[in-house]
């Protein structure tokens, strides 16, 4: 008598495949070097966002003054986290979207997914720098962790530094905007669709 499988081929077929990390022979994981420096500046983006909203609405004292130069010294070491990340990308070929996902995903996701991506590196760079200018303008040059004094980035002027103040706070509020955007994409990809992306980027999965 034949053998009559329990289960049959097209059953089994139906069920969800675990996300594969292999697509056309390239890798669909990020590296480790890539996987810390994503986390890191995620981490630093989102602490710096609140604590400048915090300090923005102290009195003036010694707290605030304390807070103001750790929120600089914070962004000049978010600036060069910014410029190590730019450059292991551009030496480092990304990962392609694993096959399941990158076929489900309608071509406004990919524009989109793309045009975050570029938007977020743009303003890893533009707010620390525009703080840079901020403090420079006003009169307070940055002295990074007490001891390294660093350029004016731009000359002594209180009123460009009205001038440009606005810009630092909007494009803050810009990027985390935007990192709170990815954030729920990322989200919506691994519980909503259940297609596993986030694990791309953890740290210990195989």
């Amino acid at each position: 008598m034949p053998h009559i499988p329990l289960e049959s081929t097209g059953a089994r077929d139906s069920h969800k495949q675990p996300p594969t990390h292999q697509r056309d022979g390239q890798t669909t994981r990020y590296t480790a070097t890539a996987i810390v420096l994503h986390w890191v500046l995620g981490a630093a983006v989102v602490g710096m966002f609140f604590v400048g909203l915090y300090m923005s609405n102290l009195p003036f004292s010694l707290t605030r003054l304390k807070l103001f130069n750790w929120h600089k010294w914070a962004g000049m070491c978010l600036l060069a986290l910014s410029a190590v990340r730019l450059i292991w990308r551009l030496t480092h070929v990304p990962p392609v979207l694993p096959t399941p996902i990158a076929t489900a995903m309608p071509a406004w996701q990919h524009r989109a997914h793309s045009a975050t991506h570029l938007a977020l590196y743009a303003l890893f760079f533009f707010v620390p720098l525009v703080g840079w200018a901020y403090s420079s303008a006003a009169g307070f040059p940055i002295v990074l962790f007490g001891v390294l004094p660093l350029p004016d980035f731009v000359p002594a002027n209180k009123a460009l530094a009205a001038l440009i103040r606005p810009w630092h706070e909007m494009s803050a509020f810009a990027l985390m905007g935007l990192a709170a955007l990815h954030a729920a994409a990322a989200l919506k990809h691994q519980w909503w669709d259940g297609d596993g992306l986030v694990g791309r980027m953890l740290l210990g999965r195989r």
